[in-house]
């Protein structure tokens, strides 16, 4: 079964820049540990402290094996030094979610 994980960030708004080069850090980075990046978003009108990203894996056991790469990746280690060091992130939270197939034309195709 697929799940996605859906991150949430409270961000500085102030350090919007920094955050989208974060994002774009993870576009090459979770790939190559497993994950298949669906996308980061920054606010776009509304809330100007909220962004998210979005992953999707096969299995939780996909997603289990991805956190262990991803720990040991130079590169994924330099990003999560990058966002501490320049504190652009004031607030992460993870939800695992469900997708309902027939509502997902990426998901209906990699499966026919």
């Amino acid at each position: 079964m697929t799940i996605s994980c859906l991150i949430e960030y409270r961000i500085d708004p102030t350090q919007r820049e920094q955050f989208a080069e974060y994002a774009r850090n993870w576009g090459r980075i979770i790939p190559a540990c497993g994950g298949q990046l669906l996308g980061y978003f920054l606010p776009w009108e509304g809330t100007n402290y909220q962004a998210w990203g979005l992953i999707s894996f096969a299995s939780l056991a996909d997603y289990e094996a991805y956190r262990a790469r991803l720990r040991t990746d130079p590169q994924g280690r330099a990003n999560f030094e990058f966002a501490q060091r320049e504190g652009f992130i004031l607030e992460e939270r993870r939800t695992f979610l469900a997708p309902v197939p027939e509502s997902c034309d990426w998901l209906t195709e990699a499966t026919s």
